[in-house]
């Protein structure tokens, strides 16, 4: 992929030198093109080709940190995720809304 990028930002500083040295040309010209040819599009692509590489370090990483971390730190969770949120707010430990099902809602009807 560096062999690709080098060579697209060789093209563009062509391109940019080319506008600077063409008699109707001019040099914030050239300075566009170099930045809106080259450097923006490839700063995005390379920064999209690099995040699987960006996620395997950061992985890597969280691994290490987990292997250096004391033994408390990897105590059971409890058995159910929502008994950290307190009493009363998931009554019946389903995870459901409150109230029955369709049936619970009154129909809206119109006033005669």
């Amino acid at each position: 992929m560096l062999i690709v990028a080098l060579g697209w930002i060789y093209v563009v500083l062509m391109a940019a030198l080319a506008e600077a040295l063409s008699p109707q040309g001019t040099l914030l010209g050239a300075a566009m093109t170099f930045m809106l040819y080259g450097v923006l599009p490839l700063a995005i692509v390379l920064y999209l080709m690099g995040t699987p590489s960006r996620k395997r370090m950061l992985r890597q990483r969280e691994l290490e940190a987990g292997a250096e971390a004391p033994p408390a730190a990897h105590a059971a969770p409890s058995a159910s995720p929502r008994a950290s949120r307190g009493p009363g707010l998931d009554p019946d430990g389903r995870g459901h809304a409150a109230g029955g099902g369709v049936e619970a809602i009154a129909p809206v009807r119109k006033e005669t």
